[in-house]
């Protein structure tokens, strides 16, 4: 299974242009047999790799979703993660602020969320929302988020804020040891409007549809439009960018898996070392144990 990294993630050294990334490739998997294979494989990889880590307890993994309603974040974060060892996964879904998360900065409550050491964090939307939705819709900002001069704030200047308290704060996260991967799962226009019409069609998923959702494909180009400029002022080489085909689910989960265990395996970690006075201890208590 060979994937071009070269074609889809992004660090800053070129320029990520809306259009650019193709939102289907060919399948990484010759049938539904093998995708089950190969994703499983990559599963009991993913563990083994998180279990070190654990015993390691230096390092942890952060994985940020963005995409548009119907990408399939929620589908891709259950196949990639669902065989990880359950205490090592910490998985964090965040909707509209509340009004406690409001009375804060806007990096504070996914700050609180942060992986502890050891663990792979999931983050299913993330601060980029406030450069997402908020630029979309910048009503949000001067209406609800309490922000100082909000009649007569430069929004520009506010959202080139933004993402330079982004950077910073990723680079601190990266500094202290945990490792940032951030995803965009590149959905088509037309992909998008074929899964909506299936929450409408398919009974059991009648629950998924929002009026909303409809409401914000009309922003679409504009959706489009952040979503670049997300990319080019975030990707750096320490915090990464993987623009992701979408409209494949399979081949979607296994590019996902596949980055994130590449990037587990470049991790300098190892099981701690046994001293041999602890070697000794532990022959001691094996041999009270085989008598017992």
């Amino acid at each position: 299974m060979k994937i071009d990294w070269s074609k889809i993630r992004f660090d800053g050294k070129y320029k990520y242009k809306k259009g650019q990334c193709p939102t289907l490739i060919e399948p990484l998997y010759s049938n539904t047999k093998d995708y089950k294979k190969k994703i499983r494989r990559l599963r009991r990889a993913i563990d083994e790799r998180q279990q070190i880590m654990y015993a390691h307890d230096r390092y942890s993994l952060l994985t940020i979703f963005q995409a548009l309603d119907a990408a399939g974040k929620d589908g891709t974060i259950r196949a990639v993660f669902n065989g990880v060892n359950p205490h090592g996964v910490e998985i964090t879904s965040f909707k509209r602020p509340s009004d406690t998360e409001l009375e804060h900065n806007f990096l504070w409550r996914t700050a609180v969320a942060m992986p502890r050491r050891g663990n792979i964090g999931v983050f299913n939307r993330s601060y980029y929302e406030e450069v997402l939705v908020c630029r979309v819709h910048p009503e949000l900002v001067t209406k609800y988020q309490k922000m100082p001069g909000e009649n007569t704030r430069d929004l520009d200047a506010l959202f080139e804020s933004r993402f330079e308290a982004i950077r910073a704060s990723e680079r601190y996260t990266v500094d202290n040891g945990t490792l940032t991967l951030k995803f965009f799962l590149n959905l088509s226009r037309d992909e998008q409007r074929k899964r909506f019409l299936a929450r409408i069609d398919e009974a059991d998923k009648n629950w998924k549809f929002s009026e909303a959702d409809v409401r914000e494909r009309t922003f679409w180009d504009d959706y489009q439009n952040a979503f670049e400029d997300m990319i080019n002022e975030t990707g750096t080489p320490y915090s990464p960018w993987f623009v992701v085909p979408a409209d494949d689910k399979k081949n979607m989960r296994l590019i996902v898996a596949s980055a994130v265990l590449k990037a587990m395996k470049g991790m300098d970690m190892c099981y701690p070392e046994v001293s041999k006075g602890r070697r000794k201890e532990l022959a001691r208590y094996r041999k009270l144990l085989e008598n017992d």
